[in-house]
């Protein structure tokens, strides 16, 4: 008698274990080909948020024939011990950024109408009117402590909605900061050109006064399309609008230590304008995207990079275009930003500009940049930095200058 063969109906262990191998290898393969597609899904959002910015910018100007100021607002003639980079619930301090006139400008004429007239909402007391009222174009858009706050000056300014509020528009999807304590964070920033002398106060004195001196100064290093507490136009850019750039990206703080986002202090007046990289040797040789654990950072926990939109401050809202794009922040006094101030990204490899045709570009970190070691354009020097000069900061500070006549060989666009 002959006994039935049954056919098979399972795998053998080693069979099993060959499939399980398989699939892990595919997976393998295709995980980093599924993050390379959101990356970049979401670096094309961010550069489609940065030209919503653009034009807004476009529009602000076709309605104003001028675009929005960076550090403007209310108040001047400051009396007492008032000063403009001191914390005030009274006026602005002429302190706010361009962002936040271009706010009805990119869908955001609810916030525009809390901001342009007195508001009673208080967040630290919710329930109760504040009494009397957020000014009109509200306070400075400082978290006010006992160290920058006027004797005058009677409460916390984050308990103010506005500047609280976190924009989208205003945000890069690869950017993972969120929350406090920012106080409503900003990826997108004025570009002031490839020089830094009184970046941080214009032509104005500290009690926000006309200054003879600071104007003569601003006017040989205001060379971008931005200058502190001044009208800028577009028949200023006399380089030409393709070839000037108008803003750039800026990767916010995560306390982390990083050179692009954590804020080295340790650095006096002329050092960082005579010598554009004075904190490199603060830089971890070990790990050169971040600080030494010795460096000089700046420790107040809301004073990151891109930490207040509404804050036209050289720390929130500002980049320049002397150190190339993800290099370090290197600056003298604190949130006010006077120093190095390059813009950066999450993204691979560079980062998004504005240009002020309204074209949004990424510039490679590799973009060529000059000299870095020659001191930035001022009032008082001669040759390579004398006003007027081409940057001494190749292609990279050309494109920062708006009136410098450098000539632009081939198309950013390609």
């Amino acid at each position: 008698m002959y006994k039935t063969l049954r056919s098979r109906t399972a795998f053998t262990l080693v069979e099993l274990l060959v499939v399980i191998a398989i699939i892990g290898i595919l997976v393998g393969l295709l995980l980093p080909a599924v993050q390379a597609a959101r990356e970049a899904a979401r670096r094309m959002s961010c550069s489609n948020n940065f030209k919503q910015v653009g034009l807004g910018l476009h529009n602000y100007h076709a309605a104003y024939k001028q675009f929005p100021t960076q550090l403007g607002g209310t108040g001047s003639n400051l009396q007492g011990a008032d000063r403009y980079y001191l914390g005030s619930d009274r006026t602005n301090n002429q302190s706010i950024s361009f962002l936040v006139g271009l706010t009805p400008f990119i869908e955001q004429q609810a916030l525009w109408e809390q901001i342009s007239q007195p508001n009673s909402r208080d967040l630290n007391n919710p329930g109760t009117l504040r009494i009397p009222p957020w000014p009109a174009m509200g306070p400075t858009a400082t978290a006010v402590n006992a160290a920058n706050r006027t004797p005058r000056t009677s409460t916390y300014n984050d308990g103010y909605e506005p500047w609280m509020t976190e924009i989208p528009t205003l945000r890069c999807p690869s950017d993972p900061g969120s929350g406090l304590p920012a106080m409503g964070r900003t990826n997108y920033a004025a570009c002031l050109g490839d020089a830094n002398r009184y970046h941080d106060s214009g032509p104005m004195s500290s009690r926000l006064v006309i200054s003879s001196f600071r104007s003569q100064e601003i006017r040989a290093t205001g060379r971008g399309v931005f200058v502190a507490r001044t009208e800028v136009k577009m028949r200023d850019i006399l380089d030409g609008l393709a070839n000037t750039i108008l803003g750039g990206e800026i990767a916010t703080d995560l306390g982390d230590r990083d050179i692009r986002t954590a804020i080295n202090e340790n650095v006096g007046t002329t050092e960082v304008q005579d010598n554009p990289i004075a904190c490199r040797d603060a830089i971890d040789p070990d790990r050169p995207q971040f600080w030494l654990p010795s460096a000089n950072l700046r420790s107040r926990d809301n004073e990151g990079r891109g930490y207040r939109w509404a804050n036209g401050n050289g720390t929130f809202s500002s980049m320049n275009t002397i150190l190339p794009p993800n290099s370090e922040n290197c600056v003298r006094f604190g949130p006010t930003g006077l120093g190095i101030l390059p813009p950066s990204s999450r993204h691979q490899g560079g980062c998004h500009v504005l240009m002020a045709d309204g074209a949004v570009i990424f510039i490679t970190d590799s973009i060529e940049a000059g000299d870095s070691t020659i001191g930035t354009v001022r009032r008082s020097r001669t040759g390579v930095r004398a006003p007027g000069s081409e940057s001494p900061y190749g292609l990279w500070g050309a494109l920062g200058t708006k009136a410098s006549k450098e000539v632009i060989q081939e198309s950013l666009n390609q």
